[in-house]
């Protein structure tokens, strides 16, 4: 899986993960150092385009990194 997206849905769906245990790393312009960072808890649903959140909806090619459990799971 090369793509943020495939490794959002397999941390949802695979029995043996949790979304929830994930932290998304995006660009986020105005924030300090254009960088916001959310749990995985905080997605509503993954689209084909956009990851929707609480607060957003995030593009999949803002997001550049994914840790999960402490260990990088997708870095751009």
């Amino acid at each position: 899986m090369t793509n943020p997206r495939d490794i959002l849905n397999e941390l949802k769906w695979r029995g043996d993960r949790s979304l929830n245990d994930a932290e998304i790393w995006y660009v986020h312009r105005g924030a300090p150092n254009d960088t916001k960072i959310i749990s995985g808890e905080e997605v509503l649903k993954i689209g084909i385009s956009f990851m929707h959140t609480t607060s957003a909806m995030i593009p999949y090619h803002r997001i550049f990194k994914i840790v999960y459990k402490e260990k990088i799971v997708f870095k751009r």
